[in-house]
């Protein structure tokens, strides 16, 4: 699989199974070790690439260890400590990584809980660990513009001196990301002050922060709505897509489906997650930009440009039972195929490249 499909291939497994994880163990051998192997592309059973339980004997506590060390030519390249799955990750909880991050040549240091993975390195002070990560990668929440500066840290295109130079950027960016997204969830005195100075004449006083606090909230809350919903219009006057349906089931399994759906617009983490898989295998044919998604009342639409008379794929999950796939051939007839599970999508990696590939002629 190419490093995308890799990616969202664990996503799903990360988010399907971390509420059957209860320990550190458990979230290493579920997560971490498939992280180290699947995505960054090193082997956790050769002891020259990746070390478990490295110890290192100066300036350390005795009896100390990091949970993983990866190798590069003999030197401790990224070290990686491993928490709980689901635990909060806290700098205060990687002491380990910040003295052995001085005592080796590890320039990238590494706290996760299996979902979400904290990058650090020495931006600050030369060889001490940063208070704060250059780069917060969510296998819950992907976010595809971090995916190239991920690359850089696998075998195949290790390239630490690129990787460095952009933790600076990366750092302050995903800093301002986390507080955009925390103040549109829970704004902040500042916040409301900045917005209520260009809507109020008079003074910031308590009286008008209580008044003001819900409303700035309240807009905050409409205005993303809003964006989603403009990505949406178009859902409900699908008239122009093609509906022929052929093939991998049978109309009488087709028509008793339609009658078990919900008739309500409901985005379900599920589609959302068998998007991810479509759009990662389609990602070896454009960029994932060119990927979009349209829920409606009857499935769920993959299009390339947004345009729906460019389907990729459809899931039809609305059902109560069974969920299939619905694939198009070049005629953009479509025919459904029943899923046992999400990771049967990628059994039809070729037809969904090829769909792309119909379009780009």
């Amino acid at each position: 699989m190419e490093f995308t499909e890799r990616t969202a291939a664990l996503a799903a497994k990360v988010q399907n199974q971390h509420g059957a994880i209860q320990t550190e163990e458990a979230t290493k051998n579920a997560f971490v070790m498939p992280f180290i192997s699947t995505i960054l592309g090193y082997d956790v059973f050769d002891p020259l690439e990746v070390v478990p339980e490295f110890t290192a004997d100066v300036g350390v506590k005795k009896g100390e260890k990091v949970d993983y060390a990866i190798m590069r030519d003999g030197e401790v390249q990224i070290l990686i400590e491993c928490k709980k799955s689901g635990e909060a990750l806290k700098i205060e909880h990687a002491s380990q990584l910040y003295r052995y991050f001085s005592v080796t040549n590890a320039r990238i240091a590494v706290l996760t809980n299996g979902g979400a993975y904290h990058f650090y390195t020495d931006l600050d002070a030369p060889n001490r660990m940063d208070a704060k990560p250059f780069l917060v990668f969510d296998f819950g929440d992907i976010d595809e513009t971090l995916l190239p500066e991920l690359r850089k840290l696998t075998k195949e295109d290790f390239d630490l001196d690129s990787v460095i130079s952009a933790a600076g950027e990366l750092k302050y960016i995903g800093e301002i990301k986390r507080t955009l997204a925390a103040q549109f969830k829970d704004p902040d005195d500042e916040w409301i002050r900045f917005f209520t100075s260009r809507v109020h004449e008079g003074s910031f006083t308590k009286r008008v922060r209580e008044q003001f606090a819900p409303l700035v909230r309240k807009a905050a809350a409409q205005y993303l709505n809003d964006q989603v919903n403009e990505r949406l219009k178009t859902a409900l006057s699908s008239g122009q897509d093609t509906e022929s349906t052929a093939g991998a089931i049978s109309s009488d399994e087709v028509a008793q489906e339609d009658l078990d759906r919900d008739t309500t617009i409901e985005t379900t983490l599920e589609e959302l997650e068998g998007y991810q898989i479509v759009k990662a295998i389609a990602c070896s044919e454009v960029k994932p930009q060119r990927i979009a998604h349209r829920d409606s009342k009857s499935y769920f639409a993959i299009l390339l440009d947004d345009n729906n008379r460019k389907p990729i794929a459809r899931l039809h999950f609305n059902g109560k039972s069974k969920k299939y796939l619905g694939l198009f051939d070049a005629e953009k007839r479509e025919t459904r195929h029943l899923l046992g599970s999400l990771d049967d999508i990628y059994l039809h990696s070729e037809t969904i490249r090829a769909s792309v590939r119909g379009y780009l002629d």
